[in-house]
């Protein structure tokens, strides 16, 4: 039986074009679709920043370590690429084109520099008088002078400029939108009181090229957006002369220097200064070189103003607290009596905030460990922390500075929470640390007492409103024990420390011991079906793309155990026609980003049950520190598989995961079952009984 492996990054295309799915479907409300090309964009940015350039830097590298990478020649990847990104920029635009023709039906209006109204024209020299001109630097290009530096998150403008006795020769400019420091959107002011017009930073700029470039007396100004991705590599030195956070700092000014990985333009650009771009910037044919739309820089549709009022939140995107925290009783209180499981965005973030308060305020609290990965900008979470440093307790914040794209921000963290006399620690060389921890530690009565939570995604209280994602709050000893052991090998690496890490009985961690337990369910699960006997097992993730977990899961089919995916994002695997029992893989691009991580094995109908901070990737299961929480209560087991269950019958957001990776919707005769709404009635109707 021949065994295959579809690519990582253009499986990852494939989820993306399902969120570009959200924005074409018209049943979608019309400010979520404009949110979805918002997602898409900042999505294809990111993925050109990191994995085109590492596809680009690995051509380099020796066939074997490619093959072991990658499954196929970067070179053939980055062609295939070339052509999805391409065919979806394609349907990007005319998705984009039905949008305004729809905004229109609701009076909403993208105005641009040449259709403004005379108020309007009044309004938009005022505004860029008082607020834009002082941020925008127009540069002159020659042909004989070097590109200045350009930031791979900004806009630009190409401005070509000539005078109207000049029949061939124009002038060159380039400006950056600053979008960082004035806002990219503007509302005008309109005589229909019901009508909104709204209009780009970038036009605003356009329409007053005449006043920017007065000094030189020019007619005529045609000017269009590109944009340059650039390679976000973050290489660290070995210099042992200086510290860990010092070397970030280091990587973050060198990452300014990444070489271009795409130029995205507006294809009605003047041709000669086209050419000149492509010329200064060192692009080449192998580059992507994609002509576009009049807008670049989509991803800040995501904050669109707030311009359709008929729109009603549905009840079933609102949060709810938790039952188990209805009475007013202390969290602390609760979870010292029994475990709790939250799911967000339905159950609200409160409680996990409320907890670290408490414990912040509680004289018998002695001290708090919590790891830190992405957290929000202004986070409730660690006012918390160093309110509970102020109050006397020892607090211990694992600050991931690694964490891609964020470190800049984690930098600024530590430098706040050090002052306030909390330790922040920094992790072991070469591995992240990417679970999400936390423990705390009281004495009472002569006893200590420890509690905490796991979760599967960040404790940023405000991705927690959009992110699909388990916190398990318990006071489990066994799996306190467990979390103290992490921490402990965190504060003083050694080089034993996966042995200590192993000792591990209530948590799976990476690196390795993770994998191997994942292994010995599957293994069990295969005994169990060669007996003829039921097996099973459920998978949810971001991410499948680690080869020997795939490997395992193709011997797994084989042997008749049923299998069923639920995975967000990248998954490798192809399903084989000659499998006793075919694979069932579905992916789920709804409101809410699906970003839990659960496992599930039957396990002789005992139902291992398993929420991680982990995906199935190689990276996270060797390369990372991570943990998987098992959970043992009887009724939050049930909880979770009927939630998993729920997921599984969806036919409105799922799509199946085929060889193909055509991202054809399911669609049966069974009732509609749309996962994310149908979660939320599961869980409301859970908390009105209690």
């Amino acid at each position: 039986m021949s065994l295959h492996f579809n690519p990582r990054d253009i499986t990852w295309l494939a989820f993306n074009e399902r969120v570009l799915q959200e924005a074409m479907d018209e049943n979608v409300p019309l400010h979520l679709r404009i949110r979805f090309l918002g997602i898409f964009s900042n999505n294809l940015d990111e993925f050109f920043r990191v994995r085109v350039a590492g596809l680009k830097r690995a051509m380099d590298f020796k066939e074997k370590v490619i093959a072991e990478s990658f499954y196929q020649p970067p070179s053939k990847i980055l062609q295939r690429i070339n052509d999805i990104v391409i065919r979806h920029q394609q349907n990007f635009d005319k998705t984009w084109k039905k949008i305004q023709l729809e905004m229109a039906d609701h009076k909403v209006f993208i105005k641009t520099a040449k259709n403004l109204t005379a108020k309007q024209k009044e309004f938009v020299r005022n505004y860029f008088d008082e607020v834009v001109e002082a941020n925008v630097i127009p540069i002159l290009l020659h042909e004989n002078t070097p590109m200045p530096y350009m930031r791979d998150k900004s806009l630009y403008l190409g401005v070509a400029m000539r005078k109207k006795d000049w029949q061939y020769s124009s002038n060159y400019a380039i400006i950056e939108i600053p979008s960082r420091f004035v806002g990219r959107f503007l509302l005008l002011p309109t005589e229909d009181p019901e009508e909104k017009d709204v209009m780009l930073l970038e036009d605003v700029i356009t329409f007053n090229l005449p006043h920017i470039f007065s000094y030189f007396g020019y007619d005529e100004f045609s000017a269009n957006a590109f944009k340059v991705t650039k390679d976000a590599e973050l290489d660290l030195d070995n210099d042992i002369r200086t510290n860990f956070a010092e070397k970030i700092e280091k990587g973050l000014k060198n990452r300014r220097k990444g070489k271009p990985t795409r130029f995205v333009f507006d294809k009605d650009m003047d041709k000669a200064l086209l050419e000149m771009l492509i010329r200064k910037l060192n692009l080449t044919k192998k580059d992507s070189i994609i002509p576009g739309g009049k807008i670049h820089n989509f991803k800040h549709f995501m904050d669109f103003p707030d311009v359709f009022e008929k729109y009603e939140r549905p009840v079933e995107r609102t949060s709810f607290m938790h039952p188990a925290f209805e009475h007013g009783e202390r969290v602390t209180d609760v979870i010292l009596k029994h475990d709790v499981l939250l799911t967000f965005p339905y159950h609200k973030y409160n409680p996990v905030i409320d907890l670290l308060r408490e414990a912040a305020m509680d004289p018998d609290v002695k001290s708090i460990q919590i790891t830190a990965y992405r957290l929000a900008s202004s986070s409730k979470i660690i006012n918390a922390l160093i309110n509970a440093a102020r109050n006397g307790k020892e607090v211990t914040v694992m600050l991931e500075l690694q964490a891609r794209f964020d470190e800049e921000s984690n930098l600024e963290w530590k430098e706040m929470l050090e002052p306030e006399g909390i330790t922040v620690l920094v992790g072991i060389p070469d591995k992240k640390v990417h679970a999400k921890l936390c423990v705390i530690k009281k004495r009472a009565h002569n006893k200590t007492i420890q509690y905490g939570f796991i979760s599967t995604g960040n404790f940023n209280e405000k991705t927690a409103r959009i992110y699909g994602d388990h916190l398990i709050m318990t006071s489990d000893r066994g799996v306190m024990a467990d979390i103290n052991k992490v921490f402990n090998v965190l504060r003083k690496p050694k080089e034993d420390y996966l042995t200590v890490l192993k000792t591990c009985k209530n948590l799976l961690v990476c690196p390795q011991f993770m994998r191997e337990k994942i292994i010995h369910h599957i293994d069990k699960e295969i005994e169990e079906a060669k007996a003829g006997k039921k097996a099973e097992i459920i998978i949810k993730a971001n991410s499948v793309s680690d080869r020997i977990l795939i490997m395992k899961l193709y011997d797994a089919a084989n042997a008749g155990v049923v299998v069923k995916m639920i995975v967000r994002g990248i998954y490798c695997a192809v399903n084989q026609k000659d499998f006793k029992e075919k694979i069932k893989a579905i992916s789920i691009v709804d409101e809410y980003l699906e970003h839990a991580r659960v496992m599930y094995f039957y396990n002789k109908g005992s139902e291992d049950l398993y929420i991680s901070s982990a995906d199935w990737m190689t990276r996270n299961l060797d390369y990372r520190i991570e943990a998987a929480a098992k959970i043992t209560d009887k009724s939050l087991k049930t909880e979770l598989k009927d939630i998993l269950d729920i997921q599984l019958r969806d036919n409105v957001k799922a799509r199946i995961l085929d060889k193909k990776l055509s991202n054809e919707y399911i669609r049966n005769n069974k009732e509609e079952c749309r996962s994310q709404v149908e979660t939320y009635k599961y869980l409301k109707a859970k908390a009105t009984k209690k």
